[in-house]
């Protein structure tokens, strides 16, 4: 099984950026353990700050793998071109958010890619992750 995951904007920052928000925990030590729990799965790992290029990435690897795990980071309220995007692709996508993004500013609760995607999990910290990829791992 190979899965990807795309992360959106500043989250190249966690463990730094608004720890009592975000975390203290980079995302390259919390890839590493969840690459080590699930050993037999195939994670790719994808970040950037550009919509051009997390658009390609779901391109790349939208029509390929397995499934794939998508934090647009701000993106999310912003980028129908996004949305479009997971659209277009026929790899099932999970949204995932750090922080529970209906409990914080009223434009955080508009997502441009929610509706286009298999399903939607926030607020449960980087452990959302791990939860998008055990129901890849185990489908129903």
């Amino acid at each position: 099984m190979k899965l990807s995951i795309i992360n959106g904007p500043n989250l190249n920052l966690l463990g730094t950026r608004e720890p009592e928000i975000y975390g203290v925990r980079s995302f390259e030590v919390y890839l590493s353990d969840l690459r080590n729990r699930y050993s037999d799965i195939e994670i790719s790992y994808f970040q950037s700050n550009v919509e051009g290029e997390i658009i390609n990435e779901l391109q790349r690897v939208g029509f390929d793998y397995d499934g794939i795990i998508l934090n647009p980071g701000g993106y999310t309220h912003t980028s129908v071109a996004i949305g479009d995007a997971v659209a277009a692709i026929s790899t099932k996508v999970v949204e995932v958010h750090i922080s529970n993004i209906q409990s914080r500013e009223d434009y955080r609760k508009i997502s441009m890619v929610s509706s286009k995607c298999i399903g939607t999990i926030c607020g449960l910290g980087l452990q959302g992750y791990e939860l998008a990829v055990s129901f890849f791992a185990n489908p129903q």
